[in-house]
């Protein structure tokens, strides 16, 4: 092993080792000059790429805005949204570049300076001071005068004692200097690897991206060279058809100049007239007139709605008019009224003036033509209800991560297409995919699925564990359930991006693979009885009025029951949930069989009544006796809404019950009104799974929505003692001022239960952000040390979680 400073040396403390201080300080203090300036351009050139990347997404937002604008040209609008997706999606490979070269060089050399360099330079201000000290007592010691012999013994042992502490400082010092010329090299090697691995996986990306579309880019290479060949033959022939236009002599038939005869688009005539004003002026006004469906209308503008001057001209007649001063007049009168017209010749008068009059003899030969017609379709149509249900849509690093997930069951092979070693993953759903299979899932957005790298990304250890209670083959079963029913194939790994990227849109924003729940049918077992009801009362009274006819079993279902508008209303079930909830109570063939014994009904509602009784909430765990309330009448979660499935899975820290809840449509702040307006988040905080929470809150959930009593999931994590769900909260940042019905917050919960950890994380917290408001500290020391302090807890509640539970442990001891 190379030595930069001799240890030996070192004791010696020779010239020698003076010199070789001299030169590795020297070198230390460069090297931190050169690294700050290697951060520093880091930086710049981050900035400088996510400009471009901003000002491309502009290109690319005009290529889109052009290719709607061409929407009429199917070849262009085509090929220029192919082209701005790929755009779009380099702009992502982009970012992604950004990111990881963030992280491999700012983020760790500037560890490394903030850190080892650090150290170093602590280690050398002590070197420095007891050196000094030392020969403070070398000259004391040997400017004392021997006759003197108390002074004599008092110089000797400060020298001892100095020395000895030199040798100890010094040794320290040494050791530090060796240690960090060695770890420099591996520092600075690593993120530089690590750096240009991110430079690799951008240009396979865009490789990857660009070989797709070749093939594209190539047909329509070879249709723009027919293109112009076709364009050049056009322009030739429009050039000739100019030619001979011109040539013509328009000037003794003017009226193929004014009107046009189509009558099979409707029109018969049309051209521009002269039109006099009903005012008392009787201006004249020059109008686009036109013959159409049995009417004379006329437009100031084309896309101006027409005027209609005769409504059915079987009602009108047409006559010249040669009593005025202008010439080519003719007069079309009806009932009701007259309209004086007036054409630029006699000729375009004559013609106006016989297809008006042609116009009246088609009208009486089409409309009873049309009165025969309606008398044959006169029976009244029959309609058909469709019915369906609407599809809901809504810290450990590198190899380590890499393997530790790839070991779970199905997770070898990317979840969607197959291909081997995965490097992947989608951190809300649980599954590993390969490179191009998260290129597409990262088009689908965030609220879908969230990308992140198994080994270029840090890895949390809560997250890192929510990846290993789920995987590959259980979130398969929940989205691919289906896949052999409707008979879909699973894209291979060497499949079409197309064919891929449709897929991976069926399955997860669609989910048209996922296996549609049962309906419940537990509130009929429980003794809910429907009254019979006409379809006339159906109709009108909604499904709303069909809930809870019973006998006896009426009353003690009646809390669970929505008997009006004003209580779906304010209850906060989402629609599709209460929808599902009001179809139990319906009057459906199911009812209909049920309902046949009355006997049976009235054994079940006793049964109900005693289930209900004995059946109580999972929150009432910590709740006085007064405050607890009877829980849902669901039984049976999987037979139950989505919302509540994912309720019950929460509590019971059940991941693969959540995921399969939330494939259901589940709404992930769904609330439970009838448990305090208890959210999936707040059971999960009782449950106690910090994996549970980490999920819930991948997939949107609001930390700080709160129950019935005013306590969001911070305030059941306090008062419930789990300091790894109250580290989490903090760091997605839920609201430590919230107070709940009794005015207390987090921190006043935590002093009164005299939980240091808790304490300690809330006025840590606290304080961090009093100080992030008042001088905008972001990145100073006092923000790191609140950064590694949340970090340590964080590896603590994943790693050993028995060391935060020591307050819940002497809890139950006492209860």
């Amino acid at each position: 092993m190379k030595v930069t400073v001799d240890f030996e040396e070192c004791l010696k403390d020779s010239p020698r080792f003076r010199a070789a201080l001299e030169e590795v300080e020297g070198d230390v203090t460069e090297l931190e000059l050169k690294l700050d300036k290697l951060v520093k351009l880091c930086i710049a050139m981050i900035d400088t790429g996510k400009a471009f990347c901003t000002a491309n997404k502009q290109f690319m937002n005009g290529i889109r805005d052009l290719a709607q604008y061409s929407c009429k040209d199917a070849l262009v609008e085509t090929s220029l949204t192919k082209f701005s997706d790929t755009l779009q999606e380099m702009i992502n490979y982009h970012n992604i570049l950004f990111d990881q070269t963030q992280r491999s060089i700012k983020a760790q050399l500037q560890t490394f300076v903030k850190e080892d360099i650090r150290k170093f330079k602590d280690a050398k201000k002590q070197f420095e001071k007891v050196s000094e000290e030392k020969e403070n007592a070398l000259v004391k010691n040997a400017q004392v005068q021997r006759n003197k012999q108390h002074e004599v013994e008092e110089a000797t042992n400060i020298l001892t004692a100095t020395r000895k502490c030199f040798r100890h400082i010094a040794l320290d010092y040494v050791l530090q200097i060796n240690v960090l010329q060695s770890k420099r090299r591996a520092e600075i090697l690593k993120s530089m690897l690590s750096f240009m691995y991110a430079h690799l996986a951008f240009f396979h990306q865009g490789y990857d991206l660009f070989s797709e579309l070749e093939p594209y880019m190539k047909d329509l290479g070879a249709q723009l060279d027919q293109l112009a060949v076709d364009a050049a033959k056009e322009k030739r022939d429009m050039e000739q058809k100019h030619s001979t236009i011109q040539q013509k002599d328009y000037s003794s038939d003017d009226t193929k100049l004014e009107y046009n005869v189509d009558a099979a688009n409707g029109i018969v005539m049309e051209g521009y007239l002269f039109k006099r004003a009903s005012n008392a002026f009787k201006t004249w006004n020059r109008r686009w007139f036109s013959i159409q469906n049995n009417q004379l209308v006329y437009q100031k503008k084309f896309k101006d709605n027409p005027t209609v001057v005769v409504e059915d001209l079987r009602l009108c007649t047409v006559k010249h008019c040669e009593d005025i001063e202008r010439r080519f007049c003719f007069e079309v009168v009806s009932p009701t009224k007259s309209c004086m017209l007036q054409a630029d010749s006699e000729k375009l008068r004559q013609a106006w003036i016989k297809a008006v009059q042609t116009s009246i003899a088609t009208a009486y030969r089409e409309k009873g033509d049309e009165s025969e017609k309606q008398e044959k379709k006169s029976s009244p149509s029959t309609g058909s209800l469709e019915s369906g249900s609407e599809t809901k849509e809504k810290l450990l690093k590198g190899e380590s991560a890499l393997q530790r997930v790839q070991c779970i069951p199905g997770n070898a092979a990317c979840c969607d297409c197959g291909l081997a070693d995965p490097r992947w993953a989608s951190i809300n759903l649980g599954i590993t995919l390969c490179i191009e299979c998260s290129g597409i899932h990262r088009s689908l957005g965030v609220h879908f699925s969230k990308v992140r790298s198994l080994t270029l990304d840090s890895w949390e250890p809560e997250l890192l564990k929510l990846m290993c209670e789920l995987g590959n083959d259980v979130i398969n079963r929940i989205y691919e359930a289906k896949l052999e029913k409707v008979g879909v194939k699973k894209p291979q790994p060497g499949s079409q991006r197309q064919e891929k990227e449709a897929y991976i849109r069926a399955k997860y924003v669609e989910r048209k693979f996922v296996e549609r729940q049962p309906v419940s049918v537990s509130l009929l077992e429980s003794g809910t009885k429907v009254l019979p009801q006409s379809q006339e009362e159906k109709r009108h009274s909604g499904p709303e009025k069909s809930l809870l006819a019973g006998e006896q079993g009426a009353a003690s279902l009646k809390a669970v029951a929505v008997s009006s508008d004003e209580a779906r209303r304010e209850s906060l079930f989402c629609p599709d949930e209460l929808d599902s909830l009001f179809s139990y109570f319906d009057t459906s063939s199911k009812l209909r069989s049920i309902r046949s014994s009355d006997s049976g009904i009235q054994q079940s509602a006793d049964d109900s009544r005693e289930h209900l009784v004995s059946t109580i909430s999972a929150n009432s765990l910590y709740e006085p006796e007064g405050d607890r309330q009877e829980s849902s009448v669901f039984c049976d979660s999987k037979q139950s809404s989505p919302g509540l499935q994912l309720y019950r899975a929460a509590f019971e820290k059940n991941l693969p019950d959540m995921a399969e809840a939330l494939a259901h449509g589940a709404e992930v702040n769904w609330v439970n009104v009838e448990e305090n307006k208890a959210t999936p988040l707040i059971q999960a905080v009782r449950g106690g799974s910090l994996v549970t929470c980490e999920f819930l809150l991948q997939n949107g959930a609001n930390v700080n929505i709160r129950d019935m009593k005013g306590r969001g999931p911070l305030h059941h994590a306090t008062v419930l003692g789990h300091t790894g769900q109250v580290c989490l909260f903090l760091k997605r940042g839920a609201n430590q001022h919230a107070t709940d019905e009794d005015g207390k917050d987090p921190l006043s919960i935590a002093v009164e239960a005299a939980n240091a950890d808790i304490v300690t994380l809330l006025r840590l917290a606290r304080m961090n952000e009093e100080m992030r408001e008042s001088e905008g500290l972001y990145g100073q020391p006092g923000d790191e040390i609140y950064q590694d302090i949340f970090r340590d807890f964080s590896q603590m509640a994943s790693n050993n979680p028995e060391k935060l539970n020591r307050f819940q442990q002497s809890d139950s001891q006492k209860s």
